[in-house]
């Protein structure tokens, strides 16, 4: 998901620090409304695991460029169901911008439209999971359809972002919808693979008990809202 450079350029590039704004107050929001409901220490611990585990997801998992931008395995949702939506929104930002500082500084010009790539779909599956999770239920218990439907909202969410950015910035031609079907086509093997990770990491922490209540993971992964 990170765009490559060049595909947005000059006074194009305004519009993507609108909607990083717009993605950070919503995750100001979040945030706040996590402190309320776990504390300050409980976000910023979770945060700081979020930020690391981003910062690994893009360094060390498997990632490769298709066109107009990259493929990873960001993992998206399962920070989200382990973490709740505002670590994982803060991990998501501070995790990518770690690595352009230190390891890309090439992506930090895309920046903006790299984080807005990432978070809003992630508000979006926070929308999506109380519509589809009952409420007794917990995440360790959740079962494939429903991490299928996380993970291909939050995916299609980033592939629908990547697709805007690129016609966006280079228009309607047909050697740029091509890039942007060949980078879509290329991110159905995430959308696959993610769900079955999410379970096997669900799976992992239903035997892990003495995470039950504590400030390090999200109170909804043990307990039905």
């Amino acid at each position: 998901m990170h765009i490559e450079p060049g595909i947005v350029n000059g006074a194009k590039m305004l519009l993507s620090y609108g909607t990083a704004l717009t993605a950070f107050g919503l995750t100001a929001k979040f945030a706040l409304d996590g402190i309320k409901k776990d504390g300050m220490g409980s976000l910023l611990l979770r945060s700081l695991i979020t930020t690391v585990l981003v910062f690994c997801f893009f360094e060390e998992l498997p990632h490769h460029p298709v066109s107009v931008s990259e493929v990873h395995l960001i993992l998206g949702t399962t920070l989200f169901l382990l973490f709740g939506a505002a670590p994982a929104a803060v991990g998501l930002a501070a995790g990518l911008l770690v690595q352009g500082i230190f390891f890309a500084p090439f992506d930090l010009p895309q920046y903006g439209i790299n984080v807005t790539t990432l978070l809003v779909p992630l508000f979006g599956i926070h929308v999506l999971a109380k519509k589809i999770i009952p409420e007794n239920t917990a995440y360790v218990d959740l079962s494939y359809a429903q991490t299928l439907q996380l993970s291909a909202a939050y995916q299609g969410g980033i592939v629908a972002w990547v697709a805007f950015w690129a016609l966006y910035g280079q228009g309607l031609g047909a050697d740029n919808l091509a890039s942007v079907g060949r980078f879509g086509i290329a991110y159905m093997s995430v959308i696959l693979v993610e769900p079955l990770i999410d379970l096997g990491v669900l799976a992992a922490a239903k035997t892990l008990h003495q995470l039950k209540g504590s400030m390090l993971v999200e109170k909804r992964l043990y307990q039905a809202a």
